[in-house]
This record gives C-alpha cells, sequence and structure tokens, in this order.
C-alpha cells in the first residue's frame, strides 16, 4: 500500500500524457509558440462561423419575406410593434457590442505570452465607479424599455372605436375559429372577411375575442399582436389594415392535440367588396332541387345536432356554421383546401385531416356520401 503512492504522484503524469498541447510554450522553450489552440481547430471555428453566418442571413431573408412575418406590418398596431423591436435590437445590439468587445479587448490584451511568469494579476476591489456604473446603467435600460412597451400597449388599447368600425365576435374552439357579425345578423367561421381601412377614411376592425373550451390566442403577425381568447372572459383587439389581401395567422396558444392546425384567414377586401360578400352571407342556405336527397340524408343525422344551417332545421353551435360553407378557401380551419374531393373525405373520415379532430365520422353508405357531399357542395 505504501510503495503505491498518493493522487499527487500520478495525476502530473496522467495530465502531460492526456494533453501535452496545454502546455505553455515557455515549458518547452523561449522560440515555441503556443500549440493550444491547434490550426485544425481554428478552421474548425471559422468554417463553423460562416456557416453560421450563412444560415442566420437566410432564415433572416426567409422570415421577412415569409406571410407570417413580424418584419411585414400592414395595420397599425403591427406597425407600433414593429417600431419597438427595432428600438429593442438597437438596445440589445449595443449591449452585446459594448460587452462582446471588452471581453474581446481582454482576451486579446490579457492572454498568456511566452515568457510570462504566470503570476496571478493585480486585483482591484472597492471601485465605486464601476460599482455604480454597473448598476445604474441596467437600471436606466430596463426603465427606458419598460416606458416605451407601456406607451406602444396603451396606444393601442386606448384607441377610439370609430362610429363606421366593423365588429366582429371572435369565440375559439377545438380546432376551429367561430366568427359573429352582430351588426349584420350573420355567422361564419374560420376565415374572417373585414374591410380595408382608408387612411382618409379609417374603417378598422374591432374584435371581441373569447373561447368556448380552453384558451386560445388570436395572432395573425401582420396585422398586430396577439391576444388571448380565455373562457368566460372577453378580451378586446382592433386591426385597420392599409391593403386587400390575404393575411395568414393560427392560434398560438396550445389547446391541444391539433392546435398546429388551427389555422386563420384574414381576407381584406375593398369596401364595396367586403359589403357584397356581407349580403351574401345574410342570405339563406340555397335550396337545389337536385340536391334534396342530401339535404335529407344530413338533416337525418345527428350533423344538425352540431352544425348550423339558416333555412333548414339545422340549428347546432358546436361546430362551424355551413350555410355558406362553399364560401371558403378551406375546410377543417384551414387544414386542406375547400374541393368537392377533400369535403367527401373529410366527411368520410376527419382523421384524414385532423387527427385529434371532434369531428366523428358518421358511417354513412357510399350513395349517402356522395349525397351529402353534393348538398353541402350547393352551399355557396
Amino acid at each position: 500500500m505504501g510503495d503505491e503512492g498518493g493522487p499527487g504522484d500520478y495525476l502530473p503524469a496522467l495530465n502531460e500524457k492526456a494533453a501535452p498541447n496545454l502546455r505553455y510554450a515557455s515549458d518547452r522553450g523561449s522560440d515555441s509558440a503556443l500549440s493550444f489552440p491547434s490550426k485544425k481547430l481554428i478552421r474548425s471555428l471559422r468554417a463553423a462561423a460562416a456557416g453560421l453566418s450563412v444560415l442566420l442571413l437566410t432564415s433572416s431573408a426567409y422570415a421577412i419575406n415569409s406571410a407570417t412575418s413580424v418584419f411585414s406590418r400592414d395595420a397599425t398596431p403591427a406597425s407600433g410593434s414593429y417600431s419597438l423591436q427595432l428600438f429593442v435590437y438597437a438596445i440589445t445590439i449595443g449591449i452585446f457590442l459594448v460587452v462582446g468587445g471588452l471581453g474581446t479587448y481582454a482576451v486579446i490584451k490579457f492572454r498568456a505570452k511566452p515568457g510570462d511568469d504566470k503570476s496571478e494579476p493585480v486585483q482591484i476591489f472597492g471601485s465605486n465607479q464601476i460599482e455604480l456604473s454597473w448598476t445604474i446603467i441596467p437600471i436606466l435600460i430596463v426603465v427606458v424599455l419598460f416606458l416605451t412597451s407601456a406607451r406602444m400597449i396603451f396606444a393601442v388599447q386606448d384607441a377610439k372605436q370609430p362610429v363606421n368600425s366593423v365588429k366582429v365576435t371572435a369565440i375559439g374552439h377545438q380546432f376551429w375559429w367561430e366568427f359573429q357579425y352582430p351588426d349584420y345578423g350573420f355567422t361564419t367561421a374560420n376565415e374572417l372577411h373585414v374591410p380595408v381601412s382608408d387612411p382618409k377614411t379609417p374603417t378598422p376592425t374591432f374584435l371581441k375575442l373569447s373561447s368556448a373550451d380552453v384558451i386560445h390566442s388570436f395572432w395573425v403577425p401582420r396585422l398586430a399582436g396577439k391576444t388571448d381568447m380565455i373562457p368566460a372572459r372577453v378580451n378586446e383587439m382592433w386591426i385597420d389594415p392599409y391593403k386587400p389581401g390575404m393575411y395568414l395567422g393560427q392560434c398560438n396558444q396550445y389547446c391541444g392535440t391539433e392546435h398546429a392546425k388551427m389555422l386563420l384567414r384574414v381576407y381584406v377586401q375593398p369596401r364595396a367588396e367586403f359589403d357584397a360578400w356581407a349580403r351574401n352571407q345574410q342570405k339563406a342556405a340555397a335550396d337545389v332541387a337536385e340536391a334534396r336527397a342530401g339535404r335529407d340524408v344530413f338533416e337525418s343525422q345527428s350533423c344538425i345536432n352540431c352544425h348550423a344551417v339558416k333555412g333548414t332545421i339545422a340549428n347546432g353551435r358546436f361546430g362551424p356554421d355551413l350555410t355558406h360553407l362553399m364560401s371558403r378557401d378551406t375546410i377543417a380551419a384551414g387544414a386542406a383546401q375547400n374541393t368537392p374531393d377533400n369535403l367527401r373525405r373529410w366527411i368520410e373520415n376527419p382523421e384524414v385531416f385532423k387527427s385529434g379532430s371532434n369531428m366523428p365520422a358518421m358511417n354513412l353508405s357510399p350513395e349517402q356520401l356522395t349525397q351529402v357531399t353534393a348538398y353541402l357542395s350547393t352551399l355557396k
């Protein structure tokens, strides 16, 4: 036992064998250079930095051009958020440059050099100037960020509601959206239509947000920030899109299995086009004689317990209103294009498009399936 020696006898030998490159040049002679980090490691780090730069540039370009980019702002609330983002980015980048620059300077200036005696450098204690600077400067930064954020939030929340604004009640469901237009007297689903807001005659859309089951979050990045939809509570937000077009969004709060497929479309239309769309939505469902057999099958099934079709006995409230189903571009809250083939597949087996959908398969016969699909295809 006594001949084996203690840890102090063999640790230095192990260290020298395991990491010979960690020895300083002064240990090998004054003419030698440090071999750590190695040239191979430096080349690898340079390649990694170059790859990271390309990745950041590519992802940044994609983010800016994306249909859901927060950098593309087409309404006043989104523009306010964008301006605040730029301000925060400027401050945080400045902090990074100062801290990173000082750290880089210290690493280069005070790095180990050949011939150093390896003694501990002079330590500085009790500098009031340094301690005050790293206390006061962060406090000032936090206060500035807080005040600018609060100013933007209150500016959006305190906006006055014009008389000619469009009012919409949006209700989140698992996993679809219900949109009620109280001034127009109709309800639709998944695709929100609003008029474009001309700066000369602003026509904002004010939304009351709630939920029928769990917490959801209404988010259309190019129009406004996200707002939560909470059961038994009403939150409010507004948008005033500057340009006609289709804007994509989705639920931004995890709400269940098919949260990722709870998609949202906002169609911004010229006023005349929006008014024409609203007049069509106010009409009862078309009664097409050729589709009467499908209507009979639809009304004889439990479909009418969940769905409503204006002008029929169907007055369900648990699923989307189908009165003008075929006027929508998508079905299943944006999970699939609204085509007769997709509609048939959706009725036959909702799991095809949404594995966690609350809509059951009705187990219709092939003939009944064809008839119901033909009937629903007339609801334009």
